[in-house]
């Protein structure tokens, strides 16, 4: 039931903070950031961005660097059965200030999901100098948005990620 995160993405002069809430199961198991087959995540990335959709994760991460999309959990350890994040018990937070205090170029942190939001309100300060999107999860459990929906509400990523 202990889960730990991973280490960020973080790629120079990166302009947005993705955050989740800890990764599950499947993704712990391969040590990879979203890694169930039926996430959404790097899907709706890849639409969003007009490139193909990696397949192997050296590529997702790629697509991060290449878009300056920096990627982390607002959990570092947590208590969890499962991968729901309704189930997750006992959390410490990741060192998330820490971290945008070393990277200022992050100016947008999106959250995917509204746990991550909930998690990180429960232990951060919001800046006033960024700016917080609380987006659909991703996750295959959010059968309340198709991909299409999904992809709409995260339109919002491409649009911050072109004004430069």
């Amino acid at each position: 039931m202990f889960k730990k995160s991973f280490a960020p993405i973080i790629p120079q002069k990166s302009k947005i903070l993705i955050l989740g809430s800890l990764p599950g199961d499947r993704s712990l198991q391969e040590n990879q950031y979203y890694a169930h087959p039926q996430n959404r995540f790097w899907k709706t990335l890849a639409l969003l961005l007009s490139v193909p959709i990696p397949m192997d994760y050296v590529d997702r991460v790629n697509l991060l660097h290449r878009h300056h999309i920096a990627l982390w959990d607002v959990c570092e350890v947590a208590m969890r059965k499962g991968s729901m994040d309704s189930d997750i018990l006992k959390e410490n937070p990741n060192r998330i200030d820490q971290l945008l205090q070393d990277n200022a170029d992050i100016r947008t942190i999106c959250f995917n999901g509204q746990k991550a939001q909930k998690l990180f309100d429960k232990y951060f300060n919001r800046s006033p100098h960024i700016q917080y999107i609380t987006l659909p999860s991703s996750s295959p459990a959010n059968a309340n948005f198709n991909q299409e929906q999904l992809l709409s509400a995260w339109e919002v990523v491409r649009k911050i990620l072109s004004t430069d």
